[in-house]
């Protein structure tokens, strides 16, 4: 790649982000230093005596490091600087004249061929349920979304009109969930050759931001919402009682709502649930002693395999979502999801000094992260560590005392 391609390069890249920017060469023979930013590889800033300070980006062209000088960080911003080192690093690896490569990637689809060719090829590595979660999403903000526009051609302006319009229509976090679908497809028009590398706009696009206090069950709370359970397990149809029953289990084992409705007796082993197919796969769940006398308490048919069944109907049970809301109306709950159990199972374990790796266990984490939201919940324990801590240490600082 020659100086002047670069230098096309550079030049396109800074009229495209709206920037003004004479094309610099690197100074040498000056005393310098770098500050690499790791939003990119090889993006960074370098350092003057005089103060000055320019970004940079560094990539490999045609078997020797080149580095090319982007703009002056008094003008530019480092987003626009960013969007301009990315694009020498996608023709850098691509090793052609940016002609050439317009030329060659024009046979890229357009962008409802793409997303039927991902479906097809992608969607069969899906689990059942995350097939129709993303069919949902497909069909509601996908279909039809960047008309007439081919694959390759899709950009961060693009993206960002078409996320500002989902989160309009839809909840943050269906719109976060979009989002992570359209940039996993870009990844792979990337990797099947229809886009420049490193070029997948939906990175500088920001998510909206994630609810970060969950809602849990109080002592008082739980009190209240046991009382109400109890009186509701004498109901006489045997329904409810079965619905009341898979209420105490998510409360007694951190299950997610589908994990136990979907419970068939071969997936209880002694003091454990073998579940076949979790939101993270097959996973173990351990039974303490009262999650395992709700079950053994359940009523058995030898031609019913599940645990929950509508005694009407003899099929299991789709839906408690009335006995929910009887619930929260007599025990004066207010606003509670179904999902919430699970964040009270988490919340309790913390508050009663388990580890966070221990709770994610529990839980079924695939990341950490996930858990890591319960740590503030375990600050009591922490205080009474840092009490008994200082009170020994104020004892060895005080001179005994004689009698």
């Amino acid at each position: 790649m020659t100086a002047a391609s670069l230098k096309r390069i550079v030049e396109e890249a800074l009229a495209e982000v709206g920037a003004n920017v004479n094309f610099l060469l690197v100074p040498k023979g000056k005393a310098r230093s770098t500050t690499w930013l790791g939003i990119e590889h090889g993006f960074g800033i370098r350092h003057y005596p005089s103060g000055r300070n320019v970004y940079i980006v560094q990539t490999r062209m045609a078997g020797r490091l080149r580095t090319v000088t982007i703009g002056p960080a008094s003008v530019l911003t480092r987003h626009q600087a960013q969007m301009v080192a990315r694009r020498v690093i996608a023709y850098a690896q691509v090793g052609r004249d940016p002609a050439t490569d317009r030329k060659r990637i024009r046979s890229a689809p357009r962008f409802d061929d793409f997303l039927n060719e991902y479906w097809s090829r992608w969607s069969p590595q899906w689990k059942a349920s995350t097939l129709a979660t993303h069919d949902g999403y497909r069909r509601q903000y996908l279909d039809g979304a960047f008309k007439g526009l081919f694959i390759d051609e899709l950009n961060e302006e693009h993206v960002t009109k078409w996320f500002a319009d989902l989160n309009n229509r839809t909840s943050p976090g269906a719109a976060n969930r979009t989002l992570e679908i359209l940039k996993n497809m870009l990844n792979k028009a990337e990797i099947w050759g229809y886009r420049l590398e490193n070029t997948n706009p939906c990175r500088s696009v920001r998510p909206n931001k994630r609810r970060q206090c969950e809602r849990f069950l109080s002592a008082e709370e739980l009190a209240r919402f046991g009382k109400v359970l109890a009186d509701l397990r004498g109901d006489e149809n045997p329904t409810i009682r079965s619905g009341c029953a898979v209420i105490t289990l998510l409360l007694l084992t951190g299950c997610r709502y589908r994990e136990i409705l979907s419970l068939q007796w071969r997936d209880v082993k002694g003091n454990r649930l073998l579940l076949r197919d979790s939101k993270t796969g097959p996973r173990t769940v351990w039974l303490g002693a009262a999650a395992r006398e709700v079950i053994d308490s359940l009523p058995r048919d030898p031609k019913v395999p599940w645990l929950f069944w509508n005694h009407q109907y003899r099929r299991p049970i789709s839906c408690i979502r009335h006995l929910w809301g009887t619930i929260l109306e007599r025990a004066d709950l207010g606003k509670l999801r179904i999902h919430d159990l699970r964040h009270t199972f988490a919340s309790h374990a913390a508050m009663s000094k388990e580890t966070l790796p221990m709770i994610g266990r529990l839980l079924g984490h695939a990341n950490h992260q996930s858990t890591a939201r319960y740590a503030h919940l375990d600050d009591e324990h922490l205080l009474d560590a840092a009490q008994q801590v200082g009170d020994r240490i104020d004892l060895k600082l005080k001179p005994s005392t004689l009698s």
